[in-house]
């Protein structure tokens, strides 16, 4: 599915060609390239450098093959647009980072919601001061997926498995959309996480945990209390089991001059502020937001012009290290502070 929805994303893009296509599951990646168009396929990474005849690749495998595909890349020379998050851990993804920087290569990672007008608007708001100082801060990333599956049918395995299973190279729920909504906040809010302590849960989908070779051990939900840069304090949750929500991110941030919230899910954005003199009637007014240049946009725009575009690498690897710092708090239940300690490899 990952790879379909890059497929889209750069098809719509003038003077961008999907030159080819590696997978090493041979029947998948021959349907995939005939759907798309796609000229060339390569049973390996080595066969597709071996070739070499094109810019930039998009990187995206499951979570812990981003780190050797994307170190294997830029060897090569090329530019790289990873899905997120960028590694398992603050260490590789560091590593990827700046062995992107020292060759001088363009690098983005795919934080889908920058793709979000209301996102870009609501940042514009808080660096204007409309809001004054942030104060507070609640977010939330809620989704069904985990909930709707029936665990007692025996033909429930696919390969969307691998995103429940930490020998799979999964983080969990704390990996694969908490990095999403730490984005989603911090970049609204034009603040860091300076501090942090988090609970993550696994809930029992089947007995003994597993279903064939994946041990379903990656955490479902977490909730982590947060104090910012600026002296802030709020809250950030996720869940896989929240009923009724398809894919949905909200976001609510509290200043002395004011009040915002933004909602987005597939079904759309809603912006609003309150501030100024709606503070005294706690009028709340919709915000309309002009559309923003795409993730793959951004990165075509930044390889033809050589100019690094945003996010990049070091954007997320900085996210990684608060992740990190999750699992260790998760484990001796204490508060982190994000830069007192290099969070160890591998996590938990």
């Amino acid at each position: 599915m990952a790879g379909v929805q890059v497929q889209r994303g750069w098809s719509k893009i003038d003077g961008v060609t999907l030159a080819g296509a590696v997978d090493i599951a041979p029947g998948g990646l021959a349907a995939f390239c005939q759907e798309h168009g796609v000229p060339r396929s390569f049973a390996s990474l080595e066969a597709a450098l071996a070739w070499g005849e094109f810019d930039a690749a998009s990187v995206v495998t499951p979570d812990a093959l981003h780190h050797p595909v994307t170190m294997a890349l830029l060897a090569a020379g090329k530019h790289v647009f990873c899905e997120k998050p960028l590694a398992t851990d603050y260490a590789r993804a560091l590593e990827m980072t700046e062995a992107a920087e020292a060759a001088g290569l363009i690098n983005m990672v795919n934080l889908t919601y920058r793709n979000v007008a209301e996102l870009h608007k609501a940042r514009e708001i808080i660096a204007a001061g409309t809001l004054g100082e942030i104060k507070h801060v609640e977010a939330s990333y809620l989704q069904h997926w985990v909930a709707l599956r029936d665990w007692s049918d025996p033909t429930i395995a696919g390969p969307w498995l691998w995103r429940l299973s930490r020998q799979h190279g999964s983080n969990g729920t704390l990996g694969d959309i908490g990095i999403h909504i730490l984005d989603f906040t911090t970049f609204a809010a034009g603040v860091d996480i300076a501090a942090m302590n988090c609970r993550l849960q696994t809930f029992r989908k089947v007995e003994g945990d597993r279903m064939g070779e994946y041990v379903l051990d990656a955490n479902d939900s977490f909730v982590m209390s947060v104090e910012f840069s600026n002296g802030a304090i709020g809250a950030i949750h996720s869940s896989r089991w929240a009923s009724g929500h398809a894919n949905d991110q909200r976001l609510r941030i509290y200043g002395d001059k004011g009040g915002l919230e933004l909602s987005h899910g597939h079904w759309g954005s809603l912006l609003k502020v309150c501030a100024g003199a709606d503070v005294a009637t706690s009028t709340w007014r919709e915000v309309a937001a002009d559309p923003v240049p795409t993730n793959y946009q951004r990165f075509a725009e930044a390889v033809r012009s050589g100019r690094q575009g945003e996010p990049g690498f070091r954007r997320a690897a900085e996210l990684q290290k608060v992740l990190d710092l999750a699992l260790v708090a998760d484990l001796d239940r204490m508060e982190h502070r994000v830069q007192e300690q290099e969070p160890p490899e591998g996590g938990q």
